[in-house]
């Protein structure tokens, strides 16, 4: 099962026929869609540089998916930024569709580095793009993020929300949506989903799969595992003077299972729907979980004291972002089914059996 190599698995297509490539499939969404794919009776073969993930994450899906399931995912290494790397996954077998995670996500890199975000997320995607062109493949559910709608004017977002990313990995995501409305527009053979995540956390419930950040995390709850953990001493809670319910910035929370049958439901669509356009859809809850109601709500799953560390607001950070779920409710017949206890009670038997993460140890 040695990952890391041209290919490992049996591959092709499953009890369904039908064939996805999962570009950077070993990350953290990736492996919990690449799963569920799996399971829904998909032949998978994810394509992935490990810049920001690890071989480990593949063979942990594979331990979960089983041996029969398992003989359905390929693995190609491979850098979207390299024609022959595309090329090479392409040449593999034929794709009925292509879910696309690949890319840097980071919102403070982004601001320090945004020429190695434009390189990596735009250039990256051309060059997809070409290559489904090229080999005939024109479905694709695309990743973006509810950064497109910086800091908004309205809540809850909904999809028609003025879009106005507030930093360079936001804007990247929004030139992605316009690039695919205009390949769809040229052509329209092209049939695209654009999912606008919110803020994914949790973990699978087997607690063998779940975020591993390099570095400090960027985000809440992976750096409150970490200070239940003993990694990180206090955790830094930004803004303690907001006009909401306790002081605290406010933010959709969404279980990572729930966000990965939201691709199931996004790629049905694409296939039960001709001529199906350019579309997007928020994958969120629905409400809004301030810092510190994550905060006690991880303390309660964990039963682990939270030292927190009350500091001054960040520049740029909204009060308050939640989704309006409704039109991928009505459209793709998909609603998040988790709630926040859950995703801390998944998230934290993530953490005991991986407290650093895949690597195991300390030195990372």
């Amino acid at each position: 099962m040695a990952i890391g190599g041209a290919e490992a698995g049996g591959g092709g297509a499953g009890a369904s026929g039908r064939s996805v490539l999962v570009t950077g499939g070993a990350g953290f969404i990736g492996t919990h869609t690449a799963l569920r794919l799996l399971e829904q009776g998909y032949g998978v073969t994810v394509v992935d540089n490990f810049h920001n993930s690890v071989p480990e994450a593949l063979e942990r899906v594979r331990l979960i998916a089983g041996p029969a399931l398992s003989a359905r995912l390929d693995f190609i290494r491979g850098d979207l930024r390299s024609a022959g790397d595309l090329e090479k996954a392409f040449a593999a077998r034929r794709y009925d569709a292509v879910v696309h995670f690949a890319g840097l996500k980071a919102v403070g890199e982004s601001v320090a580095r945004p020429d190695m975000y434009y390189e990596n997320n735009l250039a990256g995607t051309i060059n997809l793009y070409k290559a489904m062109n090229e080999h005939g493949c024109k479905k694709m559910v695309f990743s973006s993020s509810a950064t497109v709608y910086g800091w908004p004017e309205v809540i809850p977002c909904v999809e028609d929300s003025k879009l106005q990313a507030a930093n360079p990995y936001g804007r990247t995501k929004l030139i992605l949506e316009e690039l695919a409305r205009d390949y769809q527009r040229a052509d329209p053979g092209w049939s695209i989903v654009l999912l606008r995540y919110f803020n994914p956390i949790g973990a699978h419930s087997s607690g063998e799969i779940g975020e591993d950040p390099k570095g400090v995390p960027n985000n809440l709850l992976p750096y409150i595992q970490q200070v239940a953990v003993g990694r990180l001493p206090e955790l830094n809670v930004y803004g303690h003077d907001y006009p909401t319910r306790d002081g605290t910035a406010i933010r959709d929370y969404i279980h990572v299972v729930d966000l990965a049958d939201g691709h199931i439901a996004a790629l049905n669509k694409l296939f039960d729907t001709p001529d199906f356009g350019c579309v997007a859809y928020n994958l969120g809850t629905g409400r809004g979980t301030s810092v510190l109601e994550m905060v006690a709500a991880f303390k309660k799953a964990s039963g682990k004291e939270i030292p927190t560390k009350m500091c001054p607001r960040r520049p740029g950070d909204a009060t308050e972002v939640y989704a309006s779920t409704e039109k991928a409710e009505r459209e793709l017949g998909w609603r998040a089914q988790y709630g926040i206890e859950e995703m801390c009670r998944d998230q934290w038997n993530w953490a005991k059996k991986n407290p650093y993460g895949y690597c195991g140890t300390a030195e990372k």
